[in-house]
């Protein structure tokens, strides 16, 4: 739900309950439970803060002095009547050196900035800090980022527990600063994105962590279906096991052949733009478990594996965004949704299968089913004839090795579109990374008794996983592929899944709805 007041204040409420508010106006004379300004290294007011020290007679300059705060990151402290200022309490937050103030310091200021504001009972707060000095960043970026820090910082997977930790005094309201009052409606443009990515990181993050006995292939289906009866440019279609055997999805067929839950096959299209208009096709691997099948995966962290649908969930929740931001653009996202177990029905080291495309296929290892999937999956989208093909799976462990869990691995066909990517990743803070795609790996591919094999051999992992669906797209000249595998979800004290790439997503279909209004005559 959104709402406008085009006078001072913008206001917006996410779906998580917490009331996000764009307004202008002095600090000194907000009325709240609480200011938040910064303080930059070694000790030296914001502009904003420095104003509220004249206004209190030098008060927070001499707590500084006193060395109470020296301005580090990640450094805090909480005022309570501050003199001559209305708000009950004014935080004061470290922001590092102001040279080196870039995006990551950004979001990790506004992460510790909610992270004390929940625990210490500040259920609403006036942000001043939106008006730091970030490099090459405008407000927008900044109130947007906000947004999405809270979200990321206030999401908790405990639906599933009988007595989950409760916050007495939660942070409900956070209102963010904007210098004038012509920003307000830029202001509240960034909220509405912001919001909306908000709303698919956590839809995404959900689907990943719910157990596989719970988001099952056919529990993906109902919630693309859910999401598709709550918006009217939507259209959802669901397969199962038979349309597909219809269609000779022989690859992804096989995949499922162990398990006792059927496959499905989801189409969601979102229709923004006349219906000529070519999409941009997303697509996504959705194996709700991997246990590596016959090639069995070692127990240690074997429940991890339910994380292996979030190439799925990516795409899902992605399509919500282009809906809740109602842009300009044909999009189709494409999910293969199955399990990967033993059985005795299940896939053998050996066995042959034909895929969609008529290619065939020897699969000498059961746990490289993802490229099975998906290689069925992007030989259907092609029907849609889409301007740009963007598959996302957490397809190899070889990736992790790579690249760890920061950056996810890319590779394309096509250098714009690479390109693309890597800025809308800048953008938004959710890192890709070219690989090659050279022809000299298809050779690994090759095998005695099929067209290829499913697996190219210990080296280079990643890019021959890269190079088997790369044959799956030989007539398109527009696609890239996500290996997610390091970045989808966290392992430790921490773990869980992170809703990536739907930031990524998400701004790579603004960035094309951003041209597609600038080139429109």
């Amino acid at each position: 739900m959104l709402i406008y007041n085009y006078n001072l204040v913008h206001t917006a409420i996410g779906k998580q309950g917490m009331e996000f508010i764009v307004k202008s106006g002095n600090a000194e004379k907000q009325r709240g439970a609480c200011i938040v300004v910064g303080l930059f290294e070694p000790r030296r007011l914001t502009p904003v803060a420095d104003h509220l020290d004249q206004v209190s007679n030098g008060y927070i300059s001499n707590i500084a002095r006193r060395g109470d705060l020296e301005g580090k990151c990640g450094q805090m402290l909480l005022l309570h009547n501050v003199p001559n200022i209305v708000s009950d309490r004014l935080l004061l937050v470290g922001c590092g050196r102001e040279r080196e103030l870039g995006d990551s310091q950004y979001r990790r200021i506004i992460s510790n900035i909610i992270n004390i504001l929940n625990e210490t009972g500040s259920m609403e707060a006036i942000f001043y800090v939106t008006d730091l000095p970030v490099r090459g960043r405008d407000m927008h970026w900044k109130i947007r980022e906000a947004v999405l820090a809270a979200y990321d910082t206030l999401y908790r997977f405990d639906q599933l527990k009988t007595s989950a930790d409760q916050t007495r005094r939660p942070l409900r309201k956070i209102i963010l600063h904007v210098p004038k009052r012509r920003d307000l409606n830029d202001g509240e443009m960034a909220l509405r994105q912001g919001i909306a990515i908000g709303n698919g990181l956590n839809l995404c993050k959900d689907l990943g962590n719910l157990p596989a006995n719970i988001c099952t292939p056919a529990y993906l289906a109902e919630q693309a279906q859910s999401i598709n009866e709550r918006n009217k440019k939507m259209h959802c279609e669901v397969m199962g096991p038979a349309a597909m055997q219809e269609l000779d999805m022989g690859a992804l067929l096989s995949v499922a052949k162990g398990s006792r839950q059927e496959a499905r096959f989801i189409i969601l299209r979102y229709q923004g733009e006349a219906a000529k208009t070519p999409p941009i096709a997303l697509v996504g691997k959705g194996i709700t478990f991997d246990s590596g099948g016959i090639s069995i995966k070692p127990a240690q962290d074997m429940d991890q594996m339910k994380f292996d649908m979030c190439g799925a969930a990516a795409v899902i929740a992605t399509l919500q965004v282009a809906a809740e931001l109602d842009l300009p653009l044909n999009v189709v996202g494409v999910v293969a949704a199955s399990e990967n177990l033993p059985d005795g029905q299940a896939n053998k080291p050996g066995d042959i299968v034909t895929s969609m495309s008529g290619q065939t296929i020897e699969i000498l290892n059961t746990d490289a089913e993802g490229r099975l999937v998906l290689c069925d999956a992007l030989t259907y989208v092609q029907r849609f004839k889409p301007s740009v093909i963007i598959d996302v799976a957490t397809l190899t462990g070889a990736c992790i090795v790579a690249l760890g869990n920061y950056a996810s691995g890319l590779f394309s066909n096509h250098g714009p579109l690479s390109h693309d990517l890597q800025n809308a990743g800048k953008t938004i803070g959710d890192a890709v990374w070219p690989l090659p795609l050279w022809d000299e790996y298809q050779e690994k591919l090759n095998s005695n008794f099929a067209d290829m094999a499913n697996v190219g051999g210990r080296e280079a992992g990643a890019v021959t996983a890269a190079c088997f669906l790369n044959r799956f797209v030989q007539k398109h000249d527009h696609w890239a592929h996500l290996d997610i595998a390091g970045t989808a979800w966290l392992t430790g004290e921490k773990k869980g899944a992170t809703g990536r790439p739907v930031p990524l997503l998400s701004q790579y279909l603004l960035d094309i709805s951003e041209l597609a209004r600038k080139n429109k005559p």
